[in-house]
């Protein structure tokens, strides 16, 4: 891919679209393009096909998306279905109208079931029942990926879907209500040193395993993707290894310097017992993860105190 190809990144303010915008500028990539979504509402067809019509991008990440935790999940369950169903059908169908190279699909480790097994290969899709919390979302990007394979089998399109495990870094939301568990639980224990509280509550039992990967070693792995020649058309980006939600927490107790106590309130939702990916694709392609968790939490807290959405 040639410095000066034009690259267009849908959802550039979010935590993957900044993280790649970051990593491509770094690289010396000098045609990028991004519109914000008030100047280009992605659910509204006729705009995106007007967009890509005149903007002619060679390459496109679609990492715009409606994302939130479990809570968000459930409370907006027919906004998140909606939302990103028109989206990602907009701006895959007129990537393919107006002759793009490649797209990268930003999927979800939570497509796949609720009970697969553990870690989770690529061809685990469909095999089972997802987790009820987030299967609004989950069916959503279901769809989407299906589309971009089925673009591929009918018109010979390069369309990609990456499903990239938890998510977390500089530029996350740290939003209560919205946030996934990482950025929630570190807010939350931040919040509560600062106000001298005796203990944290955290949802569910604690353990749930999950598997984080740092949002700059995606990114990284985007650009991968993009660039070399041969791509599958759907590939999971992950560390290839997990914690529990208890140990989750421990780890950020430490790191935030919080002296109380973290308590588990078994009333709330677990989801998913466990979701580690099998990452045997991308390694095998040549690529793997190089941030551990505890130097990325630690990237990420510096990065929330020093914004200015901090709890102070």
């Amino acid at each position: 891919m040639e410095k000066d190809a034009k690259i267009y990144i849908a959802g550039h303010r979010g935590l993957v679209g900044s993280a790649l915008l970051r990593k491509l500028e770094r690289e010396g990539y000098s045609n990028i393009i991004y519109r914000s979504s008030a100047e280009l509402d992605l659910r509204r067809q006729e705009r995106v096909e007007s967009f890509l019509k005149l903007a002619r991008p060679e390459y496109v990440v679609l990492a715009a998306a409606k994302v939130g935790g479990i809570e968000a999940n459930q409370r907006y369950s027919a906004d998140f279905l909606y939302d990103n169903l028109m989206i990602q059908t907009n701006v895959i169908d007129s990537a393919y109208r107006n002759g793009v190279k490649k797209l990268l699909f930003m999927g979800s480790s939570c497509i796949y079931p609720k009970y697969a097994r553990q870690p989770i290969k690529e061809e685990y899709l469909l095999s089972g029942k997802l987790e009820s919390t987030n299967e609004a979302y989950a069916i959503a990007k279901i769809a989407g990926l299906k589309m971009c394979q089925h673009y591929n089998q009918q018109y010979g399109t390069c369309f990609i879907a990456v499903m990239p495990s938890n998510l977390y870094g500089p530029g996350d939301n740290f939003d209560p209500d919205r946030s996934h568990v990482l950025p929630a639980l570190l807010r939350k224990i931040h919040q509560a040193k600062v106000e001298n509280q005796k203990e944290v509550v955290v949802w569910g039992s604690g353990t749930p395993r999950r598997e984080f990967l740092h949002v700059d070693d995606l990114a990284e792995a985007l650009l991968f993707l993009i660039k070399i020649g041969h791509s599958p058309q759907l590939v999971n980006i992950g560390v290839g290894k997990d914690i529990t939600i208890r140990e989750l927490a421990m780890m950020l107790k430490e790191i935030v310097g919080f002296k109380g106590g973290i308590v588990y309130d078994r009333t709330k939702p677990d989801g998913t017992p466990r979701k580690l990916l099998d990452i045997s694709r991308v390694k095998h392609l040549g690529w793997q993860a190089k941030i551990s968790l505890e130097q990325g939490i630690k990237q990420t807290y510096q990065s929330y105190l020093a914004s200015s959405r901090v709890f102070k």
